[in-house]
């Protein structure tokens, strides 16, 4: 049943988009791949350590798939270090109906400043951003791209709406111009707007000029998440 309603949604997203190659196609693809298999290589020891962490932090897997929508609506299961613990659902649902605060927080946001669903070593990777690290195998198997929207869920496109077909143009990527403008400090509306932007101004230097600020604004943590 989830299949057939993947598919039909997949159907009408493709309608909004109209496009049978997402932005910056084959040139675009070929620096995704160099880059994301330079990156598995250099970055190897990190990705093993993370792993391990993540497994002698708490019980569950050390990666966390989480079903996004990417390029003309297709679903993907993006992929990233588990940074919460195994009920992280059943708790999120709990806070949201007992803090008012919390709900308020989330409906605007989707995120929470103090999450209880995080563990210590997620922390950690989330305020180094090495929890993404594994989308760089999403961008060798051609669901994302270094650079480009972040990846949202289908619940979160209906928030795009006159900008959903700029977001689906594209395929997701680990950094892009939202998260060079201030990450989880922007509102929800200059996501959108700097997605939007992004699809519509493309080019290979645009692209560049964010791989080269993404070091700098990573490091400077407070806008992580």
């Amino acid at each position: 049943m989830n299949s057939l309603s993947d598919t039909r949604s997949d159907l009408r997203y493709s309608a909004v988009v109209g496009s049978l190659s997402p932005v910056g196609v084959l040139p675009k693809r070929i620096v995704d791949i160099v880059l994301a298999l330079g990156g598995i290589i250099l970055l190897a020891p990190l990705l093993v350590i993370c792993y391990v962490a993540v497994v002698l932090s708490s019980p569950g897997p050390a990666l966390f798939r989480h079903k996004r929508v990417g390029f003309n609506g297709r679903k993907f299961e993006c992929l990233k270090f588990r940074t919460m613990v195994p009920d992280a659902a059943e708790r999120l649902q709990a806070l949201l109906a007992s803090d008012p605060a919390a709900a308020a927080e989330w409906a605007a946001t989707r995120k929470l400043q103090n999450d209880p669903r995080v563990t210590a070593i997620g922390a950690i990777l989330r305020k180094s951003s090495l929890d993404e690290l594994p989308q760089l195998f999403n961008v060798l198997r051609g669901e994302m791209s270094i650079v480009g929207p972040r990846p949202v869920t289908e619940e979160e496109l209906e928030r795009y709406s006159t900008s959903v077909g700029a977001y689906l143009s594209c395929r997701p990527g680990i950094t892009g111009l939202w998260q060079v403008s201030g990450r989880s400090t922007t509102s929800y509306e200059k996501r959108v707007a700097c997605d939007a932007y992004y699809a519509h101004n493309w080019s290979m230097v645009l692209d560049a000029k964010i791989i080269v600020v993404t070091i700098p604004a990573l490091l400077s943590t407070d806008g992580a998440c």
